[in-house]
């Protein structure tokens, strides 16, 4: 796949190397030097489309002022069959490369060529890596927090995938322990209430009020009845906590399927548990010296494992003996495994069972404290979690209407799910706008995301792919179908806007790129959305339909393949690309 941007620099380096390599043999630069700096992009790039500070770097090594080097080498530069046409020497001595019209070429002909795979990598060599994200309590419908969690998480994936590595998408259901045991006596109440009356059976105070909670227990009575008025709760308990999971799940996936979002897999914390690998991974820890007993429970010796990680990480023990370090219940005196005891398990799986070579989590910004304390776990195990479990924490969302905050949905009266969001604005939206930057507070607005004007970035770039759909159409009815690259003559797309909008297409290959290494798939909204800025410019300053049919089939190929482009970015979103609007 091509990334222009990276080619391009590498062919810089190969020039000036071998500008170098004549400079030493005429005697113009000392030889035996070593040359290394830096190759950028200038923001303004009226003086070149790269800047090459190799000069500089050389100039103590050389002993020589590094703008004299910098004029040996331009002088020794044979530019013949490279993709620049011009390299000048400025300021203190920067090489600057001005790019010509076989690199716009390549660039257009790689979208040709490369289709709906445009801006894929290949840095991901096929690593086997697990996005984890949203797994949100089945008790209860999701919220805000899920819906964000669930356009980053997806979003992030699909980078991933189109930067090489094998990716699988996982939902993790937590479906034992204590907050289902308070589900299942929630449900209970709410069913006893409905036989006795509210007044007559008690409420438990950590019980989940919610309205959801009485439509489940409604739900099972019309099945059973009074059937289970007097039985053991070792009987309720489990028919409760069943019901409630078989109605609620199939909802959740309902939910999140609408959202455009589907996993790989849905894996059931329950199952660590009935196959004993929660009991059989806190005894591997207990083998390997890391654990002790108080008070009748399991502890992890916790505060030790994260000294030792955070050492590896280069603070001194003193440093590390500073910190708050608190060691976790693994087994409770009356025998049960804690949640934590059962995530360790469930990332051993990931790693150890199932062989993924990378792990990244998709949580909120509240579970801060548990990202190192189960990395700390995991390399208790001999599993390097600190170095292959990565955790994307993402900060809260306000959502808010005509900039006014929103805590309510119109429609139950109660906190809005990702349900009645979708109700209010379009799928498209919502995913678009929750593929913010994970590490900032989101302040999402309704008003703005179902407006229809370039105010709303997700309606102005769709609007660019559809207004370039309709330009196609009209003048494939005049007889001007998109020629094949072959037929174009890139050295008419000569104008400011038309080199800007191919400089912004080269690009796509390194925000993927870079989206992968910080994990912050909100760089493809960024990207998208000055794409369509510099399409509109290119559109407003360059006419199309009626000029010289040369000009006119250049433009139109440029203007085709930008469409391309928009589409590939909204694909990696999931929002659509529409034809019309």
């Amino acid at each position: 796949m091509a990334n222009l941007i990276e080619k391009a620099k590498q062919q810089i380096d190969e020039l000036t190397r071998a500008a170098y390599g004549v400079c030493a043999a005429k005697g113009t630069l000392p030889a035996g030097c070593t040359l290394k700096g830096s190759i950028e992009i200038p923001k303004d790039t009226v003086y070149g489309d790269y800047a090459c500070g190799y000069a500089m770097a050389a100039a103590r090594d050389m002993h020589m002022p590094p703008r004299k080097i910098a004029e040996a080498l331009a002088a020794g530069m044979d530019l013949t069959g490279s993709y620049f046409n011009q390299v000048t020497v400025a300021g203190a001595g920067f090489l600057n490369f001005h790019l010509g019209d076989s690199w716009y070429g390549e660039v257009l002909a790689s979208v040709e060529a490369e289709g709906k795979q445009y801006g894929c990598v290949s840095v991901g060599r096929g690593e086997k890596v697990m996005v984890e994200f949203v797994s949100a309590n089945p008790t209860g419908p999701m919220h805000m927090g899920n819906a964000r969690g669930g356009v980053l998480g997806d979003t992030l994936a699909e980078v991933l995938s189109r930067a090489g590595y094998s990716v699988w998408r996982e939902f993790y259901v937590n479906d034992a322990g204590n907050q289902i045991h308070k589900f299942a006596q929630s449900i209970h109440a709410r069913y006893m209430q409905l036989i006795l009356g509210e007044e007559n059976y008690p409420f438990p105070e950590e019980g989940y009020h919610g309205d959801d909670i009485r439509m489940l227990a409604k739900g099972f009575y019309e099945l059973h009845g009074d059937a289970y008025r007097d039985k053991p709760e070792s009987e309720w308990l489990d028919a409760m906590s069943q019901y409630g999971l078989s109605v609620n799940i199939p909802k959740m996936k309902a939910d999140l399927q609408r959202y455009g979002i589907n996993y790989d897999q849905w894996f059931f914390e329950s199952e660590l548990h009935e196959s004993g690998y929660v009991a059989e991974t806190v005894a591997m820890l207990a083998d390997r010296g890391w654990t002790y007993e108080k008070d009748g429970a399991l502890w992890l010796n916790t505060s030790e494992l994260l000294r030792q990680k955070y050492i590896r990480e280069g603070k001194t023990r003193e440093q590390a003996d500073k910190l708050d370090l608190k060691d976790d219940v693994l087994r409770r005196a009356n025998g049960f495994y804690t949640y934590f005891a059962a995530d360790i398990a469930y990332h051993r799986n990931k790693f150890e069972k199932r062989g993924f070579d990378r792990v990244i989590n998709v949580w909120g910004a509240d579970h801060h404290g548990h990202v190192a304390r189960l990395q700390a776990a995991l390399d208790g195990l001999g599993l390097d979690g600190s170095g292959r479990l990565t955790v994307v924490l993402m900060q809260l969302v306000n959502l808010l209407q005509d900039g006014k905050p929103v805590r309510m949905s119109k429609r139950t009266g109660k906190a809005i799910a990702l349900n009645d969001l979708l109700d209010e604005i379009s799928v498209d939206a919502a995913r678009y706008f929750f593929n913010a930057r994970p590490d900032t507070h989101l302040d999402f607005d309704l008003g703005l995301a179902v407006r229809e004007d370039s105010e709303n970035p997700v309606y102005y770039v769709q609007y660019a792919h559809a207004r370039i759909c309709s330009l196609v159409g009209n003048l494939k009815e005049n007889g001007s179908a998109v020629p094949a690259m072959e037929q174009v003559d890139v050295s008419l797309l000569a104008t400011e806007p038309e080199r800007d909008l191919i400089k912004q297409i080269s690009l796509l290959p390194e925000e993927i790129r870079l989206a992968c290494r910080d994990y912050d798939p909100s760089r493809i909204n960024r990207y998208v959305v000055e794409l369509a800025a510099r399409f509109h410019r290119f559109y407003n300053a360059c006419r199309i339909k009626g000029e010289q049919a040369d000009v006119l089939a250049a433009r139109l190929k440029l203007a085709d393949t930008t469409r391309a482009v928009i589409a590939n970015c909204l694909g990696i979103i999931g929002v659509h690309a529409p034809e019309k609007m």
